[in-house]
């Protein structure tokens, strides 16, 4: 990923923050045709420091878990808010007029080394702690043991565990940091007040992020 120094977020909490707020990943590996992405949501646990690891699973039937070149790294991808920003939020569109869109995005990439889990054991833990955090802000949160046991052994059965050590870990918070303030400020404001998906989240991005200039 191409990172312009301006646009690099560092800070392994941050991007710990976004994997754990968008868990689903694109999960990029080599398979014996070549490149294979899939999409599932990974839990991420703090250890090994300072990284962490990722977990998830996916159907028996995926070829995923069989069909994987072991001596390469997996690549899990994970979206943070996006937005288009129009030139016309730039108080100096008016001054110069040197001005282009742009879009303004979040993302973490993490790599490391795609472990195949088949054990049920492993599964029902590792079920239990995605259930836990998914469910956990809800009025009635769901539990595994409201399903029936056999039901639940049935679907067991049905998958295999993925785990990646996180090995390595990047993130590139492009949200206008190249801009000058007064871009910035019309920036957040015109997307607070276009009332598009994710525009509130971008603007909270951008006034925590650290301006160029």
């Amino acid at each position: 990923m191409y990172i312009p120094k301006h646009f690099a977020e560092p800070r392994v909490d941050a991007l710990h923050q976004l994997i754990r707020a968008r868990p689903l990943a694109t999960l990029v590996t080599l398979a014996s045709n070549g490149l294979n992405a899939n999409h599932i949501p990974l839990h991420l646990s703090p250890e090994p420091s300072p990284f962490g690891t990722l977990r998830g699973h996916v159907a028996r039937a995926n070829p995923i878990w069989k069909d994987i070149a072991n001596d390469v790294e997996a690549l899990a991808i994970f979206h943070g808010p996006d937005a288009y920003v129009t030139p016309s939020w730039y108080p100096t569109k008016a001054e110069t007029g040197r001005v282009v869109p742009t879009w303004n995005y979040a993302v973490a990439h993490a790599y490391g080394t795609l472990r195949v889990v088949d054990d049920p054991a492993w599964l029902r833990a590792h079920l239990e702690a995605l259930v836990a955090h998914n469910e956990s802000a809800l009025p009635e949160p769901w539990h595994i043991e409201d399903a029936p046991s056999d039901y639940v052994e049935k679907l067991l059965g049905a998958i295999v565990g993925i785990e990646i050590v996180v090995t390595r870990l990047s993130g590139k918070w492009k949200t206008s940091q190249n801009q000058s303030a007064e871009n910035r400020a019309g920036v957040i404001h015109g997307l607070r007040a276009s009332g598009a998906s994710e525009a509130n989240d971008m603007a909270a991005l951008i006034e925590g992020s650290n301006p160029t200039r």
